[in-house]
């Protein structure tokens, strides 16, 4: 480790330094204690004390920041890790470039934005291609981007229905022994949906939708046998499904439909010895022109940041195992 040093940045905005610095200086201790830093303020000028390549680090992070605010959007704790995540993997000049990408807002008025260079791709992918292989770790922000843009096609008029769809693995797609008619069944199984869903819509209006049958919830087990035209079909936790299920899945998708498959190949609860339908279709489709597959790291997850420490362990206990 090199000697620690100090490090300056000069802020020429002064009247940015509340918001830039977070309540509580809560978007600087998140600095602090992600890059080992100590920093301290005195009148516009910052001094970052520590290692010097993590002191760089910060001040990129520091600047990226300020610019963000420049552009008039106020920053979260989010933006802040958002930042730090990138500055730590050599990407935080492209870090600005997210706040372009607008893609629908909470039903509080919040923008909601890909918060790393990978959910971009994963966005553009949905928005160019009719069919889009997601896979990648929970947190990944997969379901909830792809909620989102479900609903912004339906706002425009470009589908008239949202299917949301994933196997009920946990009751072996058996769900008859389970009390209750079926939205009491299936519910459990489904809620991460719903949960999107009321985050941009509200709970009032998506049970309007729902009820209208403008946005379906259903077991993929009722997939079967249907065509879905002018739809926005997204199937969630795809790595449950066997190669047979994937297939039913897949040929549903009619004209004017856009299918969107997530799934997490670490997370595969099928009975041993049955292939994850989501390894399969990867292993079949990636050479055609009309499907993007898009693979997310443990780097996107959006969540707090022991999480994705969290999944690199678990990773790496799962090498050493091997």
């Amino acid at each position: 480790m090199q000697e620690a040093e100090n490090v300056k940045l000069e802020f020429h905005h002064p009247e940015l330094l509340p918001a830039l610095f977070g309540v509580g200086d809560k978007h600087i201790q998140l600095i602090e204690e992600a890059l080992s830093v100590d920093l301290l303020i005195r009148d516009t000028i910052l001094s970052i004390q520590g290692d010097h390549e993590q002191a760089i680090l910060a001040r990129h992070v520091l600047r990226a920041l300020e610019e963000v605010l420049l552009s008039g959007h106020p920053l979260t704790p989010t933006d802040v890790l958002t930042a730090l995540n990138m500055a730590q993997h050599g990407t935080i000049e492209l870090f600005i470039s997210l706040y372009r990408t607008e893609i629908g807002r909470t039903v509080d008025g919040k923008a909601i934005r890909p918060k790393s260079i990978n959910q971009e791709r994963y966005v553009k992918a949905i928005q160019k291609k009719d069919l889009v292989i997601g896979e990648g770790p929970a947190g990944t922000g997969k379901t909830f981007l792809a909620v989102v843009l479900a609903v912004t096609y339906l706002k425009k008029g470009l589908v008239k229905k949202i299917i949301l769809t994933r196997p009920a693995v946990e009751a072996g797609e058996n769900l008859g022994f389970l009390p209750g008619d079926l939205k009491e069944k299936v519910d459990p199984y489904l809620r991460p949906l719903y949960d999107a869903l009321y985050a941009v819509y509200g709970v009032d209006h998506t049970e309007r939708l729902l009820e209208r049958g403008i946005i379906e919830v259903a077991p993929l087990a009722y997939m079967r046998g249907r065509t879905l035209n002018d739809a926005f079909i997204i199937l969630d936790e795809a790595q449950n499904t066997t190669p047979s299920q994937m297939r039913m899945f897949l040929t549903r998708l009619g004209f004017g439909s856009k299918m969107v498959v997530n799934g997490d190949t670490t997370q595969i609860d099928l009975p041993k010895g049955i292939k994850s339908g989501l390894i399969d279709a990867k292993e079949k489709l990636h050479s055609l022109s009309h499907v993007s597959i898009v693979e997310l790291e443990a780097v996107d997850v959006v969540r707090h940041p022991l999480v994705a420490e969290i999944i690199k362990a678990y990773a790496q206990g799962e090498k050493d195992e091997h």
